[in-house]
């Protein structure tokens, strides 16, 4: 049978990612192939460079993109950073401190958790007297968990892991782009993220920097592909377990000496750059603040609904809200209402929240006024049909009220 084109139905992707592509980012990504190594395409992966490094806020020269979603990066950190029987300590507090967990055995690290209730973060205190006492290798954490919508203070734990002589590797997916993250001042060695949340892009292209320190652990482990080795490239220590996610040979790709690993994923390189270009000319000061906006309106707007949130709310991403399911809801028929009604889609949670909570986002594309107040509407005239005695427009008015108050001050 004959197939159509491919034609989505309008979404407002408001949950915790992926998010509403930017149009300039779909726009970008629409552009003509190229050969991987025209100087046109060479000098395009050398602007990404660039540009990524505003973005992570660093001076790190090995700042370039893994080719996959945002867990491929991840995966690509642990297995290049992380030999079998090496110690990891890793604080969880949500679904995403568990992946690191679960992706560091899997590399065979022994693995040492510092575990906190959902809804709250690690005290730094509790995660250096674990470092102190089992002196990892690394230290691997999620920043913002939008499993919880919660923000693990990163300062600290650079500090920690100077002390301790750790590397510290932060997964910023869920953070970058719409909450302060200082790369260098905060001492993080690897970081990496994805373009679907606060940096406005689709999933697919992950964005990783190394510092100094991370660059010579990965380069003590570096095997040049056999079909590619020269008498020059002697093998060093023990090889990476991945050929794919292998960062020393993917930093000879993106480096000086243009060594092939893989066909570069043009399409999602014009998008990944596309994503960084937007954020560097908003500002990122700027970009968070609109994230903190926006994310601001939302919670207001919920509460003035008369629902409750979940979670610690002074560390909660700017980007994301949990919202408490109303006793006596199905949280899953209001999904489907809102999607069905509204076209506006809003998140469930894993684990222990399922069906506890909804997850609510405003980032990237979305975290912009008319989103934040369509979807509160939306949301106040689903749970109406459900029989929830919410109050009439008070979402409305109370996210209203913050944008009032911020154009008020910003005329000041």
């Amino acid at each position: 049978m004959p197939y159509d084109q491919i034609a989505p139905p309008a979404r407002l992707l408001m949950g915790p990612g992926p998010i509403s592509a930017d149009p300039r980012v779909l726009r970008a990504m629409s552009a003509q192939l190229v050969g991987q190594f025209d100087p046109a395409m060479t000098a395009y992966m050398g602007e990404t460079m660039e540009l990524f490094r505003a973005v992570f806020r660093t001076g790190n020269e090995q700042t370039f993109l893994v080719d996959g979603t945002a867990r491929a990066a991840i995966e690509a950190a642990l297995v290049s950073l992380c030999e079998p029987g090496d110690r990891v300590v890793v604080p969880v507090f949500g679904r995403f401190g568990q992946l690191l967990v679960e992706i560091a055995e899997r590399v065979g690290a022994e693995v040492h958790q510092v575990q906190a209730p959902w809804g709250e973060i690690v005290p730094p205190e509790r995660i250096e007297e674990v470092v102190a006492r089992v002196q990892p290798v690394v230290v691997a954490v999620a920043h913002g968990d939008t499993s919880t919508t919660m923000c693990q203070p990163l300062q600290p734990l650079g500090e920690i892991c100077a002390r301790h002589g750790a590397l510290f590797y932060a997964d910023v997916t869920a953070s970058l782009g719409g909450n302060p993250f200082e790369m260098d001042d905060w001492g993080v060695d690897v970081a990496s993220a994805g373009l679907q949340k606060c940096l406005g892009g689709p999933p697919g292209s992950a964005p990783i920097s190394l510092s100094g320190s991370a660059v010579r652990r990965v380069e003590g482990r570096r095997h040049v592909e056999l079909g590619l080795r020269t008498d020059q490239d002697v093998p060093r220590g023990r090889r990476i377990a991945s050929a794919y996610f292998d960062l020393a040979m993917i930093m000879d790709y993106w480096g000086k000496r243009g060594l092939n690993h893989h066909t570069e994923a043009t399409t999602m390189l014009y998008g990944a750059r596309e994503c960084a270009r937007l954020v560097v000319a908003e500002g990122i000061d700027a970009a968070i603040g609109r994230h903190r906006l926006h994310g601001a309106a939302m919670l207001a707007g919920v509460g003035g609904l008369g629902l409750e949130t979940f979670g610690d709310a002074e560390h909660r991403m700017n980007n994301v809200v949990a919202v408490r399911i109303p006793d006596g809801v199905d949280g899953e028929s209001v999904r489907r209402a809102m999607l069905a009604d509204f076209g506006i889609e809003i998140g469930t949670s894993f684990g222990p929240l399922h069906g506890v909570v909804w997850r609510i986002g405003t980032m990237g594309y979305n975290a912009r006024t008319d989103a934040v107040l369509t979807t509160l509407v939306a949301l106040e005239a689903v749970l109406r049909v459900a029989g929830v005695a919410v109050v009439a427009g008070g979402g409305f008015g109370a996210a209203r009220e913050v944008y009032d108050d911020a154009f008020a001050g910003s005329l000041s």
